[in-house]
């Protein structure tokens, strides 16, 4: 500040005067900046960006719209203030980059200290933890996902899988042993194999190739320490002489029902040096291991900028399928294969994660993962699980590096189904309630009666995909709440593919240790609708717009079974047939399997003791006499409400109810049952 003809004294207080001022102004304009960078800094290049709306609207009536998360050549619209100053994402150590970037874009601000975030990218945490969550907010990992991220875990688990169904669906990763509980184990196959063969020992929790050797003497066997030793893939597939491993990414936006994507590029990450299957070259790491964080201080080591390029030793996947194409090699099988495996190492953690999620979660909502899958192809070009990652490297060294993992965290957090809060439902005292215009999309609440029939009735029918396909008959409000929610996410899918459910989702129910009705209906919907989806989505709009995914069922074709009654004195029985005209022949045949349960409780199939009919003249009315045998514990009320539900029935959905005054109990067949 330059001031002329004034006193010295003069001068210096006006010095003093401006210099305030002028710092004022600089934090003024530095705050006007943080809050709206996009007002302030309008250059050339920033104009010439597509802009695009900061929501994205759902495909129905009366649900949310999602937050937009822009690629680097794209601005996003502000939202007004009110909304705006909710947008807080919880910054930690290990938020990378990429991450930092495209939040920025939407104009989310960093806090660190703040309760009221929506969102975080973080460390994997204790599942106690989880409790602290907020239904608004959301973290990118579930509770026990370790179960296939920790290596010993990953092997115990698809063990147990491949102890159940067989080698021929779960022979996709190399034969492990976790130390030192297997150490005799271990000892005994180690000499079966003779001599000449080679091991491959990991710590179970490391990463970037930490403490990992490939041994071939017994002496070499650490003894004390935990660890993982697999038989070492020793004749993979080669590229100009180089052994080379694939990062597949897979993203997992619910457990239960599982919906599960995986991006369509990835990374190809090359050994530097050549490959020997000499012993004497076991010790070199550049040779054998794969991993950057090995490879990058090997002084041969070649970059690589160029996504489409096959040069140096980092390849996208893209650009690896095109070479192997080129060579005649059908890329296709293998990707099946790929996604296959995928879909089967992801369900091996099903009953652990969900189990987890149910004890600590408190909405669904607020989960979501990302997995790094590191893959080999073996001489054959069979694709071998190597380890799954809960936390994979976002680092972003190389342009081809932010042209991969920029699109695809883009492509994340677009899935993810980013909702902007009320301000009513951040405060303390509504944690645990919302309104009805968003209460089914984020926590689900206790499902009606009707909800609780169907859902027993179609989980005692073990793997029937001809009662599966009924499951669509009559849509419950959860239902389309469901499915309304899965249609929406997967039209924000960007580059990845949703793998489960789809068309072919059927043939892996029978792997969940637990049966779950919503993977049923969401299987049943992929294959009834995969080949002409529109119709499919407008069904669902039009139930919608009625209010039916919110509860509002002035249309009784939506509820299963009368309500008549109080729960605790209501017990439905639930009937699911081909056609009513063949009912009597069903119940002869032993086809008919009522669900009876108070409901309230656990609903339980019992199975019917001896059923019997009466001449029919008229096919639309039937007397049905069903004998059943219950528990001696089981109190009956009386009257008795029965409900019956006809899913398959040609026409519009019929139900019946009857009141039946009393009932008789024959002599019990033993001393536990009446």
């Amino acid at each position: 500040v330059k001031v002329h003809g004034s006193a010295p004294g003069d001068r210096e207080d006006e010095f003093i005067s401006n210099a305030v001022s002028l710092k004022t102004l600089i934090l003024t304009f530095w705050c006007v900046l943080s809050f709206s960078v996009d007002d302030s800094m309008c250059t050339e290049a920033e104009d010439d960006r597509v802009e695009r709306p900061a929501l994205v609207p759902s495909l129905f009536p009366l649900r949310p719209p999602t937050l937009y998360f822009s690629t680097a050549n794209e601005r996003v619209q502000l939202l007004p203030w009110e909304q705006r100053k909710l947008l807080k994402w919880k910054m930690s150590s290990v938020t990378p980059n990429v991450v930092k970037q495209t939040i920025a874009r939407s104009h989310f601000r960093a806090t660190k200290k703040s309760d009221d975030w929506l969102g975080c990218w973080g460390h994997h945490m204790k599942s106690p933890g989880f409790k602290a969550i907020h239904e608004y907010q959301k973290l990118n990992h579930f509770p026990g996902s370790f179960q296939i991220g920790r290596k010993d875990r990953l092997w115990r688990n698809l063990s147990k899988m491949q102890a159940r169904f067989g080698k021929r669906e779960f022979s996709f990763f190399p034969r492990s042993f976790v130390l030192p509980q297997d150490l005799k184990l271990l000892k005994k196959a180690w000499e079966d194999g003779g001599g000449r063969q080679k091991w491959i020992i990991k710590p179970p929790a490391s990463a970037r190739g930490i403490g990992i050797q490939v041994i071939h003497k017994w002496s070499q066997m650490p003894r004390k320490r935990p660890l993982l030793v697999q038989k070492y893939l020793h004749k993979p597939y080669l590229i100009s002489g180089n052994k080379f491993d694939l990062r597949i990414y897979v993203y997992v936006t619910s457990y239960d029902p599982l919906r599960v994507y995986i991006f369509s590029d990835g990374l190809v990450r090359f050994a530097s040096c050549k490959y020997s299957s000499s012993m004497k070259s076991l010790s070199n790491k550049f040779m054998h291991l794969t991993n950057y964080s090995v490879n990058k201080k090997n002084s041969e080591y070649q970059t690589n900028s160029d996504h489409k390029a096959c040069q140096g030793h980092k390849w996208a996947l893209k650009a690896l399928w095109q070479y192997l194409s080129a060579k005649g090699i059908n890329t296709t099988q293998i990707w099946e294969m790929i996604k296959d495996m995928v879909i089967k190492t992801i369900i091996a953690s099903d009953p652990y994660v969900n189990m987890l999620v149910k004890a600590n979660v408190r909405s669904p909502y607020s989960c979501h993962e990302l997995f790094g899958f590191d893959i080999m192809l073996d001489e054959n070009l069979k694709p071998w699980v190597l380890e799954v990652n809960i936390s994979p490297s976002l680092h972003s060294n190389t342009a081809l590096d932010v042209s991969i993992k920029g699109q695809m965290i883009r492509d994340v957090l677009n899935l993810a189904g980013f909702v902007v809060p009320r301000r009513e439902e951040m405060r303390p005292a509504a944690c645990g309630s919302t309104s009805s215009s968003t209460s089914r999309s984020r926590s689900r609440p206790e499902l009606s009666a009707d909800e609780k029939v169907k859902r027993a009735f179609y989980l005692s029918q073990r793997f029937a995909d001809q009662l599966f396909s009924s499951v669509l008959d009559v849509l419950t409000p959860d239902d389309v709440n469901v499915l309304a929610e899965a249609e929406d996410e997967l039209s924000r899918r960007g580059e990845f593919e949703r793998v489960f459910p789809s068309p072919a989702s059927s043939r892996y129910l029978r792997f969940f240790e637990h049966p779950r009705y919503l993977n049923i209906l969401l299987s049943q919907w992929e294959q009834k609708h995969w080949q002409n989806r529109s119709q499919g989505v407008s069904l669902l709009r039009n139930l919608c717009q009625k209010g039916v995914h919110l509860g509002h069922l002035s249309d009784t074709a939506h509820r299963v079974s009368s309500a008549a009654g109080s729960i605790s004195s209501l017990v439905s029985c639930t009937i699911n047939m081909f056609k009513f005209v063949t009912l009597l022949s069903l119940c002869n045949s032993g086809h008919l399997q009522p669900i009876l349960g108070a409901l309230g409780t656990t609903q339980t199939a019992i199975p019917l003791r001896q059923t019997g009919e009466e001449g029919i003249q008229n096919p639309t009315h039937a007397q049905l006499f069903i004998s059943v045998s219950f528990p001696a514990s089981v109190k009956l009320p009386s009257p008795l409400s029965v409900a019956c539900w006809c899913p398959r029935v040609p026409g519009p959905p019929r139900r019946t109810t009857s009141r039946i005054a009393r009932f008789t109990r024959s002599p019990p067949a033993s001393p536990t049952s009446a």
